[in-house]
């Protein structure tokens, strides 16, 4: 990014967010929960969400115990009910067979595609006293984090899930050591852009800072390809967690100021839009969120980690926006709390 934009701003803005309902969490007892995607379908609401078994530290159990399950709300602020499991574990042998998180759903011409992360390991499960991030299985689980869609017919499944990455890491780019983090975006000519964060070796057992790269597909159904020489479109601080839309004639994003480079506020939200999806600017103002919530009750509180920001959109207009949230510090998962929350976006 070389300057800030100026210019015609998106209709989302952090001034739009109200305050959010208490009753709009999605939460699992026994389990973190982590990334909610949302997609309307027939008058129903469908969530497709992390959960991550309480018996490991939220981090890194993500890693080796996660599971994308399925929940459902008559309305697009919730409460959301858990209905079941959409992509759960299915073998070591399999690229994604261990651990499946950080879904982004989309519909297209009567389709569901599910954008997710995946990982494996080739271990016995372990003890939560023994996963640690220099542990074995965290080492193998990072290393193998790669990209899949998997498609379905119906919201509820069943899902088709790809046997090979959708996206696999490649030699010499920013992305060999690791691909993660898929934000997609269908246009209705049925073209795909998708922004992801990759990770190159450095070294051995050594990899790189964050960076967010964009893939192209002619369709969900065609091979995704890495635009811009396979070179990183974010490079200043390291970012994370985007989400990606297109707005008349821009792609905007929004993603998590890993370190606070852009906005001021480490873990805040950032806004950028680009022409291309390739040469992006930030917005003015540049933030997009804070970690600081406002509640219905009147309340007001500094979240520990907000992550995972997803906006759905109803009728063309930017309505609500979901986010993973943990109590706690921001200086870490330390939280004892994990929920997905819904904050209503004013449509003036």
């Amino acid at each position: 990014m070389i300057h800030t934009s100026y210019g015609q701003q998106s209709r989302f803005s952090m001034e739009k967010m109200l305050p959010a309902p208490m009753e709009g969490s999605f939460q699992m007892d026994g389990y973190w929960v982590w990334g909610a995607s949302v997609v309307e379908d027939g008058g129903m609401y469908h969530m497709y969400v992390t959960r991550v078994p309480k018996s490991y530290k939220f981090h890194p159990g993500w890693m080796i115990a996660g599971e994308i399950v399925h929940a459902v709300s008559e309305r697009p602020e919730g409460p959301y009910r858990f209905h079941d499991v959409a992509l759960g574990p299915r073998g070591a042998q399999y690229w994604d067979g261990c651990s499946t998180y950080n879904p982004q759903i989309r519909k297209h011409k009567g389709r569901f595609y599910l954008f997710y992360g995946g990982t494996r390991h080739p271990y016995m499960q372990p003890s939560d006293k023994e996963l640690t991030l220099q542990s074995k299985w965290c080492i193998s689980s990072r290393f193998n984090k790669r990209i899949g869609i998997a498609v379905a017919d119906s919201p509820y499944g069943p899902w088709q899930r790809p046997d090979k990455p959708s996206l696999d890491v490649e030699p010499n780019t920013f992305y060999s050591y690791l691909a993660s983090n898929p934000a997609p975006e269908i246009l209705s000519n049925g073209h795909v852009y998708m922004i992801f964060k990759g990770r190159a070796h450095t070294g051995e057992g050594k990899y790189s800072k964050m960076h967010l790269g964009v893939a192209y597909a002619e369709s969900p159904d065609s091979p995704l390809k890495v635009l811009n020489e396979k070179k990183p479109v974010f490079v200043q601080g390291e970012a994370e967690d985007p989400f990606l839309w297109k707005e008349g004639s821009y792609f905007y994003a929004t993603f998590k100021d890993h370190r606070g480079e852009y906005t001021g506020e480490q873990g805040g939200g950032v806004l950028a839009r680009s022409k291309d999806c390739i040469q992006w600017e930030v917005c003015h103002p540049a933030k997009a969120y804070s970690k600081t919530i406002r509640w219905a009750d009147g309340r007001t509180t500094e979240m520990g980690n907000m992550e995972r920001p997803f906006i759905l959109f109803i009728n063309g207009m930017p309505a609500y926006m979901f986010f993973a949230t943990m109590n706690g510090t921001h200086t870490g998962f330390d939280g004892q709390e994990a929920r997905n929350i819904v904050i209503p976006l004013s449509v003036d």
